[in-house]
C-alpha cells in the first residue's frame, strides 16, 4: 500500500511539474505589457505583410541583387565583397585623378590622416586646406593604384586599400554606410 501511495504521489507531482512547465512556456508578460506587434496598428501590419510578399515575388523574378554602397550596415562584416570593390573603386579612380574633393566626399569626419605635423582632420574644408600635392603623395598613389580590391576580406578595422606597403587608404562602416577613416603613409 505504500509503494502504491508513493507512486501515486510521484505521478502526480510529476503531472503537476509538467503542466506548470508547459504553462509557463506560454504567455509570460504582465497587465499593461504590450509586444510589439500590439503596439503596430493593424493597418500597417498588413501593409507590411503586403510589401514583404510583394518584395519576395519580385527578388523571384530578378537573379540579381543591387550592390549596396551607401548604407544600412551594421559593421564591417555585414559588407559583400562586391559593396567593398565598388566603394574601393571610387578611392582609387578619385586618387589616380588626384581629385582631393571627390575623396572627401568618400571619407567621414573626423579622419586619421597620418601627414607630418597633420594626426585628426576635423573637418571636411580642413581636410581640402591640405591640398592634393600634400594628401596624394607619390607612395599613397602608387600604393592605391597597386592595391588588389578583388578580394577583400573584413576586419574589424575595416578594409585597406594597399600594395601591401605602409601607404594606404582605409576604409569601413561609418554610420551605417562606407566611408573612409583613416589615410596612413
Amino acid at each position: 500500500m505504500r509503494k502504491k501511495l508513493k507512486s501515486l504521489v510521484v505521478m502526480v507531482l510529476g503531472l503537476a511539474l509538467t503542466g506548470a512547465v508547459l504553462t509557463g512556456c506560454g504567455e509570460s508578460r504582465q497587465p499593461g505589457q504590450e509586444t510589439q506587434q500590439e503596439g503596430i496598428p493593424a493597418s500597417i501590419s498588413e501593409e507590411t505583410v503586403q510589401d514583404s510578399a510583394a518584395e519576395k515575388a519580385g527578388a523571384d523574378e530578378s537573379t540579381e541583387k543591387p550592390v549596396q554602397t551607401s548604407g544600412g550596415y551594421e559593421d564591417n562584416f555585414a559588407v559583400d565583397s562586391e559593396a567593398a570593390k565598388v566603394f574601393a573603386g571610387k578611392v582609387k579612380d578619385a586618387a589616380a585623378k588626384k581629385d582631393l574633393d571627390a575623396l572627401a566626399e568618400l571619407t567621414a569626419f573626423p579622419v586619421y590622416v597620418g601627414l607630418p605635423d597633420v594626426d585628426v582632420v576635423e573637418t571636411k574644408e580642413d581636410f581640402l586646406k591640405l591640398g592634393a600635392d600634400a594628401v596624394f603623395t607619390d607612395e599613397l598613389l602608387k600604393s592605391v593604384e597597386n592595391a588588389d580590391i578583388d578580394h577583400f576580406q573584413p576586419s574589424m578595422a575595416g578594409f585597406s586599400i594597399s600594395d601591401g606597403g605602409t601607404a594606404n587608404i582605409n576604409f569601413g562602416v561609418v554610420d551605417g554606410a562606407l566611408a573612409i577613416n583613416g589615410i596612413n603613409y
